[in-house]
């Protein structure tokens, strides 16, 4: 077999002997010219890469602290005056005075009917209605309200003595040193308040609701007995209970007591199980006496009476024409005066 090393490449003039210390390859890249496609020579020992030096970061210096500008406050807005639709009074200096022109009462007519005669002896009735305002009073100071200031005086049927029980009661009022009594007369279909006390007959509660532009202090009558004020029925109309059920009462009743700690209002009102105004004046009262005749009101006939009075949360029972007192109670007697 011919060794291949020992054939003389053409071209070359090198003899065969000197050929056997290069390889193939160098030996052709000299023959062919292949020396300008050798790569460059590799180092023995790649040069080591430039060592990164870590710089030390520098704290940014904390910014300077500037205190906000503390903003002015905004100047109040200016009150919005506000005109009520109806008039409310509050504080004790703003009650209404009662100022009507005052009239005498004659107390030869109080004595034939047999009411309480102011600036009279003391009797049995004065005693017994002495007893009566005291728990009124008592519970209208305890609660300190306008509204527990107004006394309601009803009856279930008529003829059980209710326009007697209130007139004496604003009477026995009136007598208190620190108080002023405005009784009103609130029965409409049969008024008797302005006949049993004498006075002239004239516009009242009625004309004042169906016209807001009366003022209801401008229809008082006074009397001569100290402390007691009437404010009459006024015209009759067919629509009394609707009258009482409008907003116009609210006011009225206001303006008659808020801001006035010393007057008590007492509304004689027709009787509950026969006119509806009664249920209507419950509902603008603190208390309601609710007067039954001993000897001829029905049991059925007071409870139907409370429940129909029942938008007043205080209702008392006053026993009228009794004749018998099971612990022998004879008041008027101890002053010289018999039952």
């Amino acid at each position: 077999m011919t060794e291949h090393r020992k054939i003389p490449v053409p071209g070359s003039t090198e003899a065969p002997s000197d050929t056997g210390s290069s390889s193939l390859f160098e030996r052709a890249s000299g023959v062919f010219g292949l020396d300008p496609f050798k790569g460059p020579p590799v180092p023995r020992k790649l040069a080591d890469p430039p060592l990164k030096h870590a710089r030390l970061r520098q704290p940014s210096p904390a910014p300077e602290f500037v205190p906000e500008p503390v903003p002015k406050p905004a100047p109040a807005p200016a009150p919005i005056a506000v005109l009520p639709s109806q008039v409310t009074l509050t504080g004790e200096t703003g009650s209404v005075r009662l100022s009507g022109t005052r009239h005498p009462v004659s107390r030869e007519h109080l004595r034939d009917q047999g009411m309480i005669v102011p600036e009279g002896s003391v009797t049995a009735l004065i005693e017994e209605f002495r007893i009566v305002k005291r728990q009124i009073l008592s519970a209208a100071r305890e609660r300190g309200t306008a509204k527990s200031r107004r006394i309601l005086i009803c009856s279930p049927h008529p003829g059980e003595g209710k326009t007697f029980c209130a007139t004496n009661l604003a009477i026995a009022m009136a007598a208190e040193r620190d108080s002023e009594v405005l009784l009103v007369d609130a029965d409409f279909a049969k008024p008797s308040i302005l006949s049993t006390l004498g006075l002239p007959k004239g516009p009242g509660l009625m004309d004042c609701l169906a016209d807001p532009s009366l003022k209801p202090e401008s229809l008082v009558i006074g009397t001569d007995i100290p402390g007691l004020w009437v404010l009459p029925a006024g015209s009759q109309t067919a629509y009394d209970s609707e009258y009482l059920g409008s907003a116009r009462t609210a006011e009225v009743m206001d303006r008659l007591t808020v801001g006035a700690p010393d007057r008590i209002v007492i509304f004689d009102s027709p009787p509950a199980l026969s006119a509806s105004p009664a249920a209507e004046l419950a509902k603008h009262v603190g208390q309601a006496v609710l007067v039954v005749r001993a000897d001829s009101s029905g049991q059925s006939a007071v409870e139907d009476a409370v429940h129909l009075l029942s938008a007043c949360a205080d209702i008392k029972l006053l026993l009228n024409a009794t004749n018998f007192s099971p612990s022998g109670r004879n008041f008027g007697a101890y002053y010289g005066y018999g039952a």
